[in-house]
């Protein structure tokens, strides 16, 4: 994607299911649990680079003995950092154990008890998450895991996750009503004290049970023992409104994965007799344990991943499924391309763009250079010049058949291949959507550089395939310029995704509707034709449901686009991003809906672009997007 959409976020977490001898033994290294989660971290650092944490449970430590241990990192190398130091106090602790060998004799080096005793991150549970930020809130507090800390050790509570919520207001006046003080209204902590409240009511709820059958502390063990964690997610869980994964540890070593009910959010798991993993992609997966992909499972929507404190493992419904509608943008661009499902499916996405691609160059593939912009939408490409080589099978077939080429007309087309050249590559490594809006248009101008002299000018025309085109920024101040200077007749822009035209509120930080180009053309043709008077009564509707509390049973802005058909607004598109002293010709292609759910047809949330929100939150925060863009009031709507 040449302009990278932020907030998406990754999840990895390790529940070693034998004591912490077998590892030391069998691996000789204290590190196992740690060196895996540091590879699944690696493998989803496309999911974010502005931040990471770390977090690690010992089970059953003596009273007095640390037990949670955590560190999080916003350096720009954030899993390196937090790994770097990880690894300096283990380098230490070997240099102790040896002393401590030479000194008593006790073989410190291979014993287990020992390492947990006395060196940090030596737990059962481990617990990874890397952050997109949005720019000016990349603080380290605002870096997964949580911690809600209690001197009862089945109180404490650990949690990550990858996820928004549309209701934040609404949860944070429900944690007062409990009689909480929320130290923030953000959706991370008001998920945690949510989950945290019902959690310690578990633990009351057991201590009541047990108080008079047990003592003080084996009572402390009976009730980490008992505590019922479906439970304790049925019941917080049953107000949230929004795409989540979420992962929490307990303090007595328990884990949970909860999914949402829409399975908007990702999370997959695997397991065998040594652990029970849990990450965001399946590669992540597959790479750090060696594992068949089919045993990599997927979290059913609205169920918890639940790992007791026994390491026994269950999946268990905590709240009502509705109509699964799994994040296609997952599909088209977040998730790393080397799973073989997403590998296929953007392959796909390329294919199916074939007949536009061919109407915008009037067949003419004789005088047409095909390339793409990296590095996501190679995939996408690969597809497109399959498609391409598709469609000159079947031509040759029809000349053939036909009997109408003279001998030198059927060699050329026979030999005919379609024209591939790497037109655009990125010349440095420059983070364009960190950058402030007022520094954005001088950075993206120097990220990309061209290859000269593959072109005939004035007579090729090119075609480039990217995986989604949101703001249009990129093609504007970089990429048509760059590719004007090859004299091309004619320039087409292909989005293997279609135009995203709604914001996002669960996961992805795409919530201002003035940012979306897809948008600013809907809103120049009202303009141009004269029925600007839409906008008031958008905006009146939007109004009158948030005021009244129904915001929620409509996405109101979807009359916007009603008049305009997706060609006319893709037209109006490309007269917006092109450049003033642009001499080549400009179209921009976009992928169809009907095209990209047949592309992936298990992930049918596609609300970036059709506008039907898979929760009823979804609509009430695209609404009031619309109605701060008409005040024109620049924040976030959920």
């Amino acid at each position: 994607m040449s302009e990278s959409i932020k907030h998406e976020c990754g999840i990895a977490l390790i529940r070693m299911r034998k004591p912490f001898q077998h590892y030391l033994d069998k691996y000789d290294t204290p590190m196992y649990g740690l060196n895996k989660l540091y590879l699944m971290m690696e493998k989803q650092v496309n999911r974010g680079q502005d931040g990471a944490g770390i977090a690690n449970i010992k089970i059953d430590v003596k009273p007095g003995s640390r037990y949670i241990s955590r560190y999080r990192s916003v350096e720009p190398q954030a899993v390196a950092d937090i790994f770097g130091k990880i690894n300096k106090k283990f380098k230490k602790a070997q240099k102790l154990a040896k002393e401590t060998k030479r000194d008593t004799g006790i073989d410190a080096v291979h014993d287990a008890t020992w390492w947990q005793e006395n060196v940090a991150f030596t737990g059962e549970v481990l617990l990874g998450h890397l952050r997109y930020g949005t720019h000016g809130q990349n603080e380290i507090e605002n870096c997964h895991p949580m911690l809600r800390q209690n001197n009862w050790r089945s109180r404490n509570l650990v949690m990550a996750g990858n996820f928004n919520m549309t209701n934040v207001d609404d949860l944070f006046d429900r944690l007062v009503s409990l009689g909480q003080h929320p130290k923030e209204k953000v959706d991370t902590v008001t998920v945690m004290e949510k989950i945290g409240h019902f959690l310690d009511e578990e633990n009351q709820r057991q201590f009541g049970k047990f108080k008079d059958q047990y003592e003080n502390p084996e009572l402390s063990d009976v009730l980490a023992a008992n505590i019922d964690l479906k439970r304790v997610l049925e019941r917080s869980c049953k107000d949230f409104d929004g795409g989540y994964a979420m992962v929490g540890m307990t303090g007595y070593g328990a884990s949970f994965v909860a999914r949402d009910p829409a399975g908007i959010r990702p999370a997959y798991y695997y397991m065998d007799d040594e652990v029970v993993v849990v990450a965001s992609e399946k590669q992540a997966i597959k790479t750090s344990f060696n594992c068949a992909y089919d045993q990599i499972k997927e979290i059913t929507p609205g169920h918890a991943l639940i790992i007791e404190m026994d390491a026994s493992v269950s999946e268990v419904p905590f709240i009502d499924r509705i109509e699964q509608k799994s994040c296609s943008f997952e599909r088209i661009y977040f998730s790393r391309g080397s799973d073989p499902d997403i590998y296929r499916e953007r392959k796909k996405l390329g294919r199916l763009l074939i007949p536009q691609i061919l109407d915008e160059v009037k067949n003419d593939l004789k005088h047409t250079v095909f390339s793409y912009i990296p590095n996501t939408a190679e995939s996408a490409f690969l597809g497109m010049i399959d498609g391409l080589e598709d469609h000159l099978a079947k031509e040759r077939k029809k000349a053939i058949m036909e009997g109408v080429l003279f001998e030198e007309q059927l060699e050329e087309l026979l030999t005919f291949r379609p024209r591939v050249e790497k037109l655009i590559s990125k010349d440095v490594k420059v983070r364009t959507f960190i950058a402030s809006d007022a520094m954005r248009d001088d950075m993206v101008s120097h990220v990309y550089d061209t290859t000269y002299e593959v072109i005939e000018k004035g007579v090729d025309s090119v075609v480039l395939i990217d995986d989604s085109i949101v703001r249009g920024t990129t093609l504007e101040k970089s990429i048509l310029s760059l590719l004007d200077k090859l004299s091309p007749k004619k320039i087409v822009i292909v989005s293997s995704a279609p135009q995203i035209r709604y914001p996002d509120c669960y996961g992805i930080d795409m919530s201002k509707m003035k940012e979306f180009v897809a948008f600013r053309a809907a809103l120049a043709l009202l303009k141009e034709r004269g029925m600007e008077h839409i906008l008031d009564e958008v905006n009146l509707k939007c109004l009158l449901a948030l005021e009244n509390g129904t915001a929620s049973s409509e996405n109101f802005v979807k009359a916007i686009y009603a008049p305009f058909t997706d060609e006319e607004i893709s037209d109006k598109i490309a007269e917006i991003v092109k450049p003033k002293n642009l001499q080549a010709e400009l179209s921009i292609v976009y992928q169809t809906v009907p095209n990209l759910n047949l592309a992936c047809p298990n992930h049918l949330g596609d609300w970036y672009f059709t506008g039907n929100f898979p929760t009823p939150g979804g609509n009430q925060v695209v609404n009031k997007s619309f109605v701060n863009f008409m005040k024109g009031v620049e924040v976030r709507a959920y």
